[in-house]
């Protein structure tokens, strides 16, 4: 099968309010990827429902979550944005790489027993399977690459597998994807913990700056945010909390970090911190009006969102002929 573009893929759950460090870490870089890719960026609500949810608060975090992305400037005319449950090749893709996929393989994989370790009352076939549709969601649209954190690395590699296992046996079908290592965002870390990358499940929200996190918000916690008694800003690895919070001006700022050191040489943590604080509003005041735009106009939502299943399926849909003739089904 022929391709004009290669073809990126990334699935999100809908979880929460996206943070600084998606947005530094991702998602500003993902605008520039849509001039020579074609991307595909999925909102992979089948997966959230290993947790039990609220059916009314999950449908208002599947639409917040979209809200975001198109506050954050993802174009939806130049990239697919849809919901996963849209697309019903999803599920059927994933119960045919089920019977390619060992249950060793699925034993193995650490995250599963990392979520079965903490959702203890809910140990379900889904959680354990979850990888197989994530394989799904990935070879359905003949991904080339894909922008995976360090926790889906052994997922990515399982659907590898999985893509030459039936290569190997049915001919050539799946195109077998590859981390996608291009132009990688600064890592933003905790602001609490900064040798841990600021994550939006942080059970210390201190550390985690939000997106739609109000103004006073935002400064109570670069105020709070850790230091130490050096009381020097330098960029060093003896000081993980300043070099943290030099990272996040630099790249909001634009500055080097030579310049940042001269600027603050006689300032303090105090003035670095609130001006932190101010680069951060001046990103995060205009995706909240973005935001709340997108919130009070559901059918520009669903415009979005009906449009993107639409274009997803037709590219799903061409998969699943092939993946049934190469097996045989009527």
């Amino acid at each position: 099968m022929e391709k004009q573009l290669k073809v990126i893929f990334s699935g999100a759950q809908p979880t929460g309010s996206l943070t600084l460090g998606n947005y530094i870490g991702a998602i500003q870089n993902w605008k520039e990827l849509e001039r020579d890719y074609e991307c595909y960026y999925s909102i992979v609500d089948l997966h959230s429902l290993t947790v039990k949810q609220d059916p009314d608060d999950f449908k208002q975090a599947n639409l917040s979550f979209l809200a975001q992305y198109l506050a954050a400037g993802l174009d939806p005319k130049k990239n697919v944005l849809f919901f996963q449950s849209h697309v019903r090749e999803h599920t059927e893709l994933a119960w045919m790489l089920s019977c390619f996929t060992y249950m060793g393989e699925l034993s193995r994989m650490t995250q599963f027993k990392d979520k079965a370790d903490k959702h203890k009352d809910n140990i379900n076939a889904g959680l354990y399977t979850y990888p197989v549709l994530m394989a799904a969601d990935i070879l359905l649209y003949q991904a080339d690459l894909v922008p995976v954190g360090d926790d889906q690395r052994q997922h990515l590699e399982l659907c590898r597998d999985v893509a030459l296992r039936f290569n190997n046996a049915y001919g050539e079908t799946f195109t077998v994807p590859h981390i996608y290592l291009g132009k990688i965002g600064a890592r933003i870390m905790s602001l609490q913990e900064p040798l841990k990358k600021m994550s939006k499940s942080d059970e210390n929200q201190n550390g985690v700056i939000h997106m739609l996190d109000p103004k006073d918000v935002i400064v109570k916690k670069l105020k709070k945010a850790v230091t130490d008694s050096m009381n020097a800003v330098k960029y060093n690895d003896a000081q993980p909390g300043v070099q943290n919070l030099m990272i996040i001006h630099a790249t909001l700022s634009g500055w080097t970090m030579s310049e940042i050191e001269a600027h603050y040489q006689d300032k303090g943590y105090g003035t670095f911190k609130m001006d932190i604080a101010e680069l951060i509003t001046g990103l995060t005041e205009p995706f909240r009006e973005k935001y709340a735009h997108y919130m009070k106009n559901p059918d520009v939502l669903k415009d979005v969102y009906v449009n993107g299943a639409e274009r997803a399926s037709k590219k799903a849909d061409v998969t699943m002929t092939l993946v049934r003739d190469r097996l045989g089904l009527v």
